[in-house]
């Protein structure tokens, strides 16, 4: 039991870590492709470019961690997700390797296409609202069928409101955590044409972002009751936080001072809305299939599945550190002048 509620503590860290990074790349592409289509793009384009040429490759290395990760504690959960999340994940597969190849024309092709940088920027929105599916769907209702001819309900899955609010939440919490670091790398590189865009951005997708969170939770109810009593009763303490952390950054962004500490709020902010949501989904991983104290793996797997994922974030955080300090926030890189 204690094993089961380690080993899904190490992989949700795994899953909040790509989130943030993630969402900055996702979310620059779409401001890269707004900003070229309403000729603006002179403004911050060069500096979401210094941002993304050394991270994008290291992106998706946490993913993959979760995944590997997800299935080896919990096996089941590879017959249950693998069978209904086909065509979210296949799609999901086909949008990232439209960003891949996004890259390479931009790295190597003599001019960026307005088609291919359309394509590479609507990519990173619908990329983590296909994610979001799995995230619904593990609340349960959704699932027909028994276990060895399982099937999605997919007429129920579009019509549910709390659905279509997850998506849409992916999407702002992406703008939202995109801009926030980019205003920040803006104040850093001294370049207030693109400082001024990208501050009114996170400005302006903040309370969206916080509106449709409270439509989530609502809506939540109607999907599953047990988890919105459970996330009100025993965890609302961490919600108040998230939300505490939110106006902070709005205020420090509105009185343009500390930028960095501003996006450090956000980080805070989505990390703690993220643990209460999780903790608050226990014991399930799948409502009512999959439940983690019965469908972990054995202890010795168990244990060595934990040293090895600890190990990993050992290696990977000090080795993002490093990539960032080196290259994203070296003071004549950040200001372009290598």
């Amino acid at each position: 039991m204690l094993l089961a509620y380690i080993g899904i503590s190490v992989l949700w860290i795994f899953l909040f870590c790509y989130i943030i990074i993630a969402s900055i790349d996702f979310g620059a592409g779409f401001f890269t492709l707004h900003a070229k289509i309403t000729k603006q793009d002179k403004k911050i384009n060069h500096l979401i470019s210094r941002y993304l040429n050394p991270v994008w490759e290291v992106t998706n290395v946490f993913f993959v961690f979760f995944f590997v990760g997800m299935v080896g504690f919990f096996p089941d959960t590879a017959m249950y997700f693998g069978t209904v999340l086909l065509l979210p994940a296949s799609i999901a597969l086909i949008l990232l390797s439209i960003r891949g190849a996004f890259y390479a024309f931009e790295n190597y092709g003599p001019d960026t296409k307005l088609i291919w940088l359309a394509m590479y920027g609507i990519a990173g929105l619908l990329i983590p609202a296909s994610l979001a599916t799995t995230l619904t769907i593990s609340e349960g209702g959704y699932i027909t069928g028994t276990e060895n001819n399982l099937d999605l309900n997919w007429t129920e899955l579009l019509l549910s409101p709390y659905s279509w609010s997850v998506v849409f939440l992916a999407i702002i919490s992406v703008l939202y955590i995109s801009s926030g670091f980019l205003t920040y790398y803006a104040a850093k590189a001294k370049d207030k044409p693109a400082y001024n865009l990208l501050r009114y951005w996170f400005l302006f997708w903040g309370p969206p972002m916080i509106a449709i969170s409270l439509f989530v939770f609502l809506s939540l109810r109607l999907q599953n009751e047990a988890h919105f009593i459970n996330a009100v009763s025993n965890y609302w303490w961490l919600f108040l936080l998230s939300f505490i952390c939110f106006v902070g950054a709005m205020i420090l962004t509105l009185m343009k001072k500390a930028h960095g500490y501003a996006f450090v709020l956000v980080i805070l902010q989505m990390g703690f809305a993220f643990f209460g949501y999780g903790a608050s989904k226990l014991p399930y991983l799948l409502y009512p299939f999959i439940r983690i104290d019965e469908h972990v793996v054995n202890s010795s797997m168990a244990i060595a599945l934990i040293i090895v994922f600890i190990l990993g974030l050992l290696l990977l955080i000090p080795s993002l550190i490093l990539l960032l300090r080196l290259f994203v926030f070296d003071k004549k890189y950040v200001e372009g002048k290598k």
